[in-house]
């Protein structure tokens, strides 16, 4: 592989473009672009360099192949997506907190006949399964793997939860179980009581109550409000103490910087 690397005037000074080009292979003469900041760290893409620099740098225009900002075509795609009606809605933010579903797709794509005036043929409807959407089980197995980073793609420790809390269903581990916990919290307005029926320990496709996370059932004392509602105390003095010590700083710093323009 034949490698260029050479600076990038669109971003802020320091930071270098790399083109790798191919030289073997199905894909020979085609080329890869990466970025490096001052501190060497490698992007490999313009959603990662985005979340790096935040909003220090406005990569709206910025072309990842060319290292370029290019205004005209950000104002044409934009031109063209707010003209095409079937983009309209994309347009809106999204701003459903619904937990994932699996979607599918037809496996049949030939044509099918509808047969209406069969001398057998019934029409029911059902109410209450018109309104309620069926909810599919063990959608947290879809979350498995995913972690939350933060701006530098650092991987943020989980949340421990309580040693009372025990998981049920297949596969279930600590990150099955915070997900369903806080899904549930997030979603439902009713008191969160987990699987009350024994029986979903044998066969939990049958008897799982989808309107509760995937746990045992556990019960809340009146000690654990309590030690909860310490901790929250003591998290907020800390934070007041911090506050407090920051105000100080900001307050001593601003005084140093008037005695210095007085004297001067």
């Amino acid at each position: 592989m034949e490698k260029r690397r050479m600076d990038c005037p669109a971003l802020p000074p320091g930071w270098k473009k790399e083109e790798v080009i191919r030289k073997s292979g199905l894909s020979a003469g085609k080329s890869d672009v990466y970025y490096f900041s001052p501190s060497g760290k490698k992007f490999r893409s313009k959603p990662q360099l985005a979340r790096y620099l935040g909003n220090s740098v406005d990569l709206s225009s910025f072309d990842f192949r060319t290292g370029k900002m290019m205004p005209s075509k950000l104002q044409k795609n934009k031109q063209r997506l707010r003209n095409d009606p079937l983009n309209q809605a994309k347009l809106k933010p999204d701003l459903n907190t619904t937990l994932p579903i699996r979607q599918t797709a037809s496996i049949f794509k030939q044509p099918v006949t509808k047969i209406t005036n069969h001398p057998n043929n019934k029409v029911r409807s059902d109410p209450q399964r018109v309104i309620e959407q069926p909810r599919q089980l063990f959608w947290e197995k879809r979350l498995e793997g995913l972690c939350a980073s933060d701006v530098t793609e650092e991987v943020l420790k989980s949340m421990e939860l309580p040693k009372g809390l025990q998981g049920v269903g297949p596969g279930n581990n600590e990150g099955t179980l915070l997900a369903a916990i806080a899904s549930a919290l997030h979603t439902s307005s009713a008191p969160i009581t987990g699987q009350l029926s024994a029986a979903v320990e044998k066969n939990p496709s049958v008897w799982l109550n989808t309107s509760q996370p995937l746990c045992k059932a556990f019960l809340v004392t009146d000690e654990d409000i309590r030690k909860q509602e310490e901790k929250v105390q003591q998290v907020r003095k800390k934070l007041e103490e911090a506050l407090m010590a920051d105000l100080l700083a900001r307050a001593d710093e601003t005084s140093s910087d008037t005695e210095i323009v007085m004297e001067t």
